[in-house]
């Protein structure tokens, strides 16, 4: 039956869904990546770090290839959900979230070529691309793999079992645990905010860099509630098995792991793997317990003083 053909609904869209409520909050919280500023002032700052050396600039690069490469993946990879969801909000919601995921490839993509590559040439140093893959582990290749594989199987076996593993992959390892302790990381040592024991080396604080990250985790909050909202449901109602969940995340966390544990010149990779487990832990607890809440859109998209947002 087509949508012109459908008589079961008195109007198009359901106000009070929850996936209609985190569209209306993407829709008021639009924003542009190429209207962050403070890059050429970042730049400059980079310039003026006459101790900078290669290995620890490495690290910046290498932190933000895979941000941009884990955003471009994620545009590519979410369109079998989106084939595959029946209700009309939900499409809405994750048409929204293919786009966002679209903005911040986009904002890592300047960033790289209005900030990272001029240093590099400034310092000295050899000027890399943002695809060389000398900055993607296994394991965060195979996370990305996984994730994708998990996409696809639901156009040949749409299951609730799945759904939720498709959640579990995208919505709750790669953007609530990997991507959310990815901007902690980035927060703590670029900025005021988050934690002292995140950096190796006092770096200035990068207020572009800070700016662009704090306007995509606002959007990732909501895509975060998103897939929480679909799992809990199917877990709670019974329609799929817990263990199929705590399973499925247990063993992605590894990859996470991989991820981020491999830096040790600039920046403290000890408190990124236990920051990544306490998530993981917490994504476990609120879509096992019946009494758990998820925060509603606007705290899951708002940041606390700490750089942590309430989606975390």
């Amino acid at each position: 039956m087509t949508q012109v053909e459908d008589t079961s609904r008195e109007m198009r869209l359901d106000r009070d869904s929850f996936a209609q409520g985190y569209f209306e909050n993407a829709v008021y919280r639009h924003w542009d990546p190429y209207a962050i500023e403070g890059l050429e002032e970042d730049k400059q700052k980079l310039m003026d770090e006459d101790d900078l050396t290669e290995a620890e600039y490495e690290e910046l690069r290498q932190t933000l290839a895979r941000f941009g490469a884990g955003e471009e993946a994620v545009t590519e990879d979410l369109m079998p959900l989106g084939l595959v969801l029946e209700d009309i909000n939900d499409q809405m919601f994750v048409s929204s979230q293919i786009y966002e995921e679209a903005k911040h490839t986009q904002f890592f993509d300047r960033y790289w070529r209005d900030v990272i590559n001029p240093v590099a040439e400034h310092h000295g140093f050899e000027v890399t691309n943002p695809t060389d893959q000398r900055y993607y582990p296994d394991g965060y290749i195979q996370l990305f793999d996984d994730t994708e594989a998990a996409m696809e199987l639901l156009l040949e076996e749409d299951t609730p079992e799945n759904r939720a593993k498709a959640y579990c992959h995208y919505h709750l390892t790669v953007e609530s645990v990997l991507a959310q302790t990815g901007y902690y990381g980035i927060t703590s040592a670029f900025s005021s905010k988050g934690s002292d024991e995140v950096a190796i080396r006092e770096f200035p604080h990068l207020e572009g860099l800070v700016e662009g990250i704090s306007k995509i985790r606002s959007d990732e909050g909501r895509h975060v509630g998103f897939g929480m909202q679909k799992v809990r449901r199917y877990v709670q109602s019974g329609e799929v098995d817990e263990q199929v969940v705590q399973d499925t995340l247990q063993e992605l966390m590894p990859h996470v792991a991989n991820t981020v544990n491999d830096f040790e010149e600039a920046v403290n990779a000890v408190p990124l793997v236990t920051y990544a487990r306490d998530k993981l832990t917490r994504r476990i607890d609120i879509i096992t317990d019946e009494d758990a809440v998820i925060p509603d859109v606007d705290e899951l998209v708002s940041l606390d003083t700490d750089g942590t947002a309430a989606a975390d």
